[in-house]
């Protein structure tokens, strides 16, 4: 089945509803999708949301999520929300917040208004919370959390009503109404729904609705709540009340499914303006689940990538070894590069599907051929070339034809200068005294190419004491400039010894030496110690400042 190719915001978007006649779908999700706006299951609508927990930053993971979910909204003519589900203020910051919105923007996405917070709705979850214990929908339960687990049972064992469970609704309400004042100890006291402690579906077994979190203050909201409801509880009702049509998500959430749909389903039957945008001809959102990405080399986990950030293992959560967005970024990936590796592999419920990391570096290299980013002249680990045949007392400046200088157009003056004069430098991994039978390019009496610059030739080499190369003594062809160079010539970088720019360079490697760490008994002993090599003698050519006085 062809796969849709997801590409920059369209400059103009069809209105919410329309739907080109020619659209197709591109995976089993987009099927399910344009059955319903064929069907008319939500009057024709199409809202999905990108809903990420701002506990730590976006990684290659979310990619694929922000790509489907933003890639349905665009091509069926809807629109995606992007919500935060900000009920844990003891593992999220502000700092999170700005994160995500900047990396989605800079993935060329945009949500629809402005960003959504479950934390706009804890009022109205509040509100529900009493009427669903009027009801006899929920209860307030005093076992410890080490009780509730063991009496929650197992896969094969069913698990047995709490004592609490019984309670009278008037005694849970005052209870949650306490929770609510500040009044009841944090670890004491939960909020369960009433559900089935024998379902077979232990995330049906009397789920936890609120807990009391009194410490720290929300980012958002800061202490005016010292109760939280629970991930399961928030997540599905913010998308029923953001009339969400499909809530598209990951296969770890199947098992929540049911329990989504149940809290809705209650709530929907409270009748008046509860939940207004599910509504006939609307519905309550469904969920769909598709298979994560999961890459070797890499781990996509957020609590075990916040474990190398804490324990000081990488530079921090941008760190162009980490598999993170902002990472990535910082390393120089085009975003092109991720939304095309999304468009490679697919959607499908195969959780064992692993792609390899080749395929991603692959993305890469196409887009940065595409961007055409800055390609400067760098010697990493120089040595010593001394041209013995240059005469003038000068150096000669060469400019780089426009071609070559990537934001020069044709009428502008080349913008880059390179120096050539007597010293200059080559790369050591450049030169090789004893060459082996493949290796092409400098060696004793054989001939090079200094990219936009002259042939050079070998003819003596220089050791020190200890017997390492030191120098090496070239001539140069004076007539070789701006001409190609002679077959078998290979062309290499070079600086000017004194008109280029010492700089510091990170060649980074893979963070894991092992194709999938996370099956390790420790992840971290999968960590590559050769991940991260710092030069600090290379030099570049000089147009490296005013690339950097426009990074800055």
């Amino acid at each position: 089945m062809p796969v849709q190719r997801l590409v920059p915001r369209a400059a103009t978007p069809r209105k919410e509803g329309e739907l080109d006649a020619a659209v197709e779908a591109g995976n089993f999700v987009e099927d399910i999708v344009l059955e319903d706006v064929t069907k008319g299951t939500y009057g024709g609508k199409v809202r999905t949301r990108f809903p990420p927990e701002p506990n730590g930053y976006l990684h290659i993971g979310h990619v694929k999520s922000i790509c489907l979910n933003f890639g349905i909204a665009r091509k069926f003519g809807g629109n995606c929300n992007l919500r935060f589900d900000d009920t844990n203020p003891a593992s999220e910051k502000q700092e999170y917040i700005d994160g995500i919105q900047k990396d989605v923007r800079w993935l060329n996405f945009q949500w629809d208004g402005s960003a959504r917070y479950a934390s706009d709705y804890f009022p109205q979850l509040y509100e529900w919370a009493e009427v669903f214990i009027e009801k006899g929908w929920a209860y307030v339960d005093e076992l410890t959390a080490e009780e509730i687990s063991e009496y929650r049972g197992s896969l094969t064992r069913p698990g047995k009503d709490s004592p609490y469970r019984a309670r009278p609704a008037s005694e849970s309400l005052e209870l949650l109404r306490r929770m609510r004042a500040g009044e009841v100890a944090q670890g004491s006291a939960v909020l369960r729904a009433k559900i089935d402690m024998a379902h077979r579906n232990v995330i049906m077994r009397d789920p936890i609705m609120y807990r009391i979190l009194s410490e720290p203050p929300h980012p958002r909201t800061g202490s005016q709540w010292v109760i939280y409801p629970s991930y399961d509880y928030a997540h599905g009702l913010s998308d029923a009340i953001e009339g969400v049509t499909h809530s598209v998500c990951t296969l770890e959430f199947n098992m929540h499914n049911e329990l989504y749909d149940w809290l809705n389903e209650k709530v929907l039957s409270l009748g008046g303006t509860s939940l207004p945008l599910c509504q006939a001809p609307c519905a309550l959102p469904r969920q769909h689940e598709f298979a994560r990405l999961e890459m070797t080399y890499i781990v996509v986990s957020k609590r075990k990538l916040k474990r190398l950030v804490d324990a000081g293992l990488v530079e921090g959560w941008d760190d162009p070894r980490m598999p993170t967005i902002s990472g990535m970024r910082r390393r120089g990936y085009p975003p092109q590069a991720l939304t095309r590796l999304c468009e490679l592999i697919g959607v499908t419920k195969v959780a064992t599907s692993v792609i390899e990391y080749s395929l991603l570096e692959n993305c890469v290299r196409d887009a940065l051929q595409d961007v055409n980013p800055p390609k400067l002249l760098c010697v990493l680990r120089p040595l010593r070339m001394t041209i013995t045949n240059w005469s003038n007392a000068e150096d000669e400046v060469l400019e780089v034809p426009p071609e070559h200088s990537d934001q020069a157009s044709s009428s502008s003056p080349p913008l880059r200068k390179l120096h050539f004069g007597r010293d200059l430098l080559l790369d050591k991994e450049d030169f090789m005294e004893q060459p082996d039978a493949d290796f092409k390019r400098l060696a004793p009496g054989r001939e090079v190419k200094l990219r936009y610059g002259y042939v050079v030739k070998c003819d003596e080499v220089v050791h020190g004491p200890d017997g390492q190369v030191t120098e090496l003594r070239c001539s140069y062809d004076p007539d070789s400039l701006g001409k190609r160079p002679p077959k078998g010539v290979a062309v290499v970088h070079w600086a000017h010894a004194a008109e280029s720019v010492p700089v510091s360079v990170r060649l980074f490697d893979k963070l894991f030496s092992e194709p999938r760490p996370e099956e390790q008994d420790d992840f971290l002993q999968a960590l590559n110690p050769a991940s991260c090599e710092v030069l600090t003698s290379a030099r570049c050519e000089p147009y490296v400042l005013d690339l950097c006085k426009d990074h800055q």
